[in-house]
């Protein structure tokens, strides 16, 4: 696995206990909680690349991977901060489309500070 895939991955224990202690009741079979899951995983894909990895899959049906294994850097690292802000709204109760709203513009203003970094002709 590449490091800047696996630097995705700081977050991800904080984001998934978030869910489990949060939102999944312990009444939901393995199968169902595993949606819940993948549809937290599809919040933040949302929020960030503007679609699910399903939606991805199905535009790149010949690409190995996922969507996040396809992400620059500067995507990888607002992914990991919006794991875990995702966790905190989780806990402090927010709805999902609260959230994805809140996530959008949290990633878009990351975006926008990461590339204007990277790119200094753009800080003119």
């Amino acid at each position: 696995m590449e490091p800047p895939r696996t630097l995705a991955k700081i977050n991800y224990r904080i984001h998934t206990d978030a869910i489990k202690e949060t939102l999944l009741p312990p009444t939901l079979t393995k199968a169902q909680a595993s949606l819940v899951y993948a549809n937290e995983a599809d919040l933040l894909n949302v929020a960030l690349f503007g679609e699910t990895a399903k939606q991805w899959r199905d535009a790149h049906p010949d690409a190995e991977g996922n969507i996040r294994d396809h992400a620059p850097l500067e995507q990888l690292v607002v992914l990991t901060n919006l794991e875990s802000l995702n966790s905190v709204l989780i806990r402090q109760g927010l709805g999902q489309s609260e959230r994805l709203l809140e996530l959008n513009e949290i990633a878009i203003t990351q975006m926008r500070t990461l590339l204007a970094a990277n790119n200094p002709k753009r800080l003119k």
